[in-house]
């Protein structure tokens, strides 16, 4: 007796979202150090600042720009630190560090072209050595709920089924 490889057979293409963690290291920029006693944040202070910081130090890692004081801070100011930033960093977000890898994973889901997976049955790969956020789960779901034919979670051995396109029925 032959044995046949169903699970190679199915049609069933796997999605691992680990694939989509970002890459890099995660650095905080907490904006309480530029504030004036904790509470306000001066211009002029805050450029200079700015002017003055080695963001060399900052090269290739992603940015998690917040502010971990009770202060309100003008929405300009994470203008200038994108600003200034932008030449160095590989990415940036206005997040706390621990929320960046949900941030980075739902920009890089939205930016790419999802097409090719239409009208086809997907698995969305369960396992990963990489933690990656519940968010992106939900994310991919919507995404590609409108294009899949069907979708699963886990192993392709092993899968919860998640969504099925209903049949048209011709008229």
């Amino acid at each position: 007796m032959e044995l046949v490889n169903r699970v190679a057979g199915s049609g069933l293409v796997t999605i691992d979202l680990e694939e989509f963690y970002p890459e890099g290291e995660v650095v905080a920029f907490d904006l309480k150090k530029y504030l004036f006693m904790e509470l306000i944040l001066k211009e002029k202070d805050f450029r200079e600042a700015l002017n003055n910081l080695d963001w060399e130090q900052y090269r290739g890692k992603n940015l998690a720009v917040f502010c971990s004081a009770d202060a309100i801070i003008p929405m300009w100011a994470y203008m200038l630190v994108a600003t200034h930033a932008a030449p160095y960093v590989r990415d940036m977000a206005q997040t706390t560090p621990e929320q960046f890898v949900e941030t980075a994973f739902l920009k890089q889901l939205n930016r790419l072209d999802w097409s090719a997976y239409e009208g086809k049955r997907l698995v969305i790969k369960g396992c990963s050595d990489k933690p990656v956020p519940p968010a992106a789960y939900l994310e991919i779901t919507r995404i590609l709920q409108p294009l899949a034919l069907s979708i699963m979670f886990g192993e392709p051995c092993s899968t919860v089924p998640v969504f099925k396109k209903a049949k048209v029925e011709a008229v």
